[in-house]
């Protein structure tokens, strides 16, 4: 086994991730990365197995990333609703400011990706668990009515990503601002159904 140097591992990450932002998934090659970083495509696995190696590594460090934010706002929203809302405009940011890595972590179809329900019972994914977190905080305070958080939370992520999916694909032919006041709308009508 080789010894990693943890900068070049993330100097790969990062230029692929810069890849996969600019191009599109299909774009991802060990060459093209190799060459970005400025080393040989051989030298790329010796911090990656393969590509899909590669491409586990962005999906794992943008989840982290997300988590970190909704966890911020977590702690600084206060109850479950205002917490979630906040959430929902950290994930539009998210996917209508890159919408290729958007579309890589939540509808591209790949190896090893998360599957509901083991993965995300389990907190197999990072910012679902927040999300997840703050409906059963919600729970617990007596603002939501008692459910399984999981499938709450599932019921109202699937929405917004079914309208972000819809918007991207030029579906929805709303100003982004009108889009984003959509989804805030279909997510008060969720609430106002699962309100205790």
């Amino acid at each position: 086994m080789y010894a990693v140097d943890v900068k070049t591992a993330e100097r790969v990450a990062v230029a692929a991730r810069e890849i996969l932002e600019k191009d599109g998934v299909e774009a991802v090659s060990m060459r093209k990365v190799a060459e970005a970083v400025g080393v040989t495509p051989m030298a790329i696995y010796r911090h990656y197995e393969n590509r899909e190696a590669l491409l586990r590594a962005i999906a794992d460090t943008c989840s982290v990333e997300l988590a970190r934010e909704w966890e911020k706002r977590a702690a600084a929203a206060g109850d479950a609703e205002t917490t979630i809302m906040a959430m929902l405009d950290d994930f539009l940011d998210f996917a209508l400011r890159r919408p290729r890595l958007y579309t890589f972590l939540m509808t591209d179809r790949w190896d090893d990706a998360r599957r509901f329900p083991e993965d995300f019972r389990d907190a197999g994914s990072p910012p679902f668990s927040q999300a997840v977190a703050a409906v059963a905080a919600g729970m617990q305070e007596g603002t939501l009515r008692e459910d399984d958080p999981l499938e709450v939370t599932q019921s109202f992520t699937a929405q917004t990503q079914g309208l972000v999916q819809l918007y991207l694909g030029g579906r929805i032919g709303l100003s982004e601002e009108d889009f984003r006041a959509l989804c805030r709308r279909a997510l008060q009508r969720v609430f106002a159904g699962i309100r205790a």
